[in-house]
């Protein structure tokens, strides 16, 4: 945990990709002038060890496993469910500590990415938005049934590589467009870059972050 002031009234819950940790992005921070500005705390939890099953049952942090190559359809759902309780009770001890829903962020890269729009988009209290990077969206064709009505005014940031080879930019374009024409706020951006973060993007996700924190 990160914080860039005392007594924070804003929080920024950020989780991890496959096989990374959640110190992955904590250089990310200093980065950050819109939390600069004011005091922010960063969250960014680890997700459980377990055999991944596309890496040849290699044990790693994963947030759910990857059955087979086309990731959108060979998911663990049960996975998928476990990893959105736990950042759900993680979410519901930021507001226990006093910080509102519409002051908290969700972020997540890749397999965090894919948890954080899964668990965002589904809370009764709208938060103050979610970035979804390099990702795309887990049970989408079953959307107008776990979604929250309130999350509809929600703003969404999703960001993603245009030589990405590890979650093809159309999975993630698809999820977004997906997500647009079901009335959800989604901001799409995309950069020249593969599986990964450039200074632009986070760039692009201090503004956005700068209205939110706002």
């Amino acid at each position: 945990m990160t914080e860039t002031g005392p007594e924070p009234s804003h929080a920024v819950v950020w989780l991890h990709g496959l096989g990374a940790d959640g110190h992955d992005f904590e250089p990310i921070v200093p980065q950050l002038s819109s939390a600069a500005r004011r005091a922010v705390r960063f969250v960014f939890p680890h997700a459980p060890v377990q055999p991944v099953t596309i890496n040849g049952g290699m044990a790693m942090r994963a947030w759910y496993d990857i059955l087979g190559v086309d990731i959108d359809r060979a998911q663990d759902l049960d996975g998928v469910h476990a990893s959105v309780a736990a950042i759900d009770a993680l979410i519901d001890e930021q507001i226990a500590t006093g910080i509102e829903p519409a002051r908290i962020v969700l972020a997540g890269f890749s397999q965090g990415g894919a948890v954080a729009l899964r668990c965002g988009l589904a809370r009764r209290e709208p938060l103050a938005g979610i970035i979804a990077l390099s990702t795309y969206l887990p049970e989408g064709d079953r959307l107008a049934e776990w979604a929250a009505a309130g999350s509809r005014g929600m703003p969404v940031f999703m960001g993603h590589g245009s030589q990405d080879p590890i979650v093809p930019v159309g999975l993630g374009e698809a999820s977004a467009k997906a997500l647009s024409g079901a009335g959800f706020r989604v901001e799409w951006h995309t950069w020249p870059m593969p599986h990964a973060v450039c200074p632009e993007e986070i760039h692009a996700i201090d503004g956005w972050l700068e209205a939110r924190l706002a």
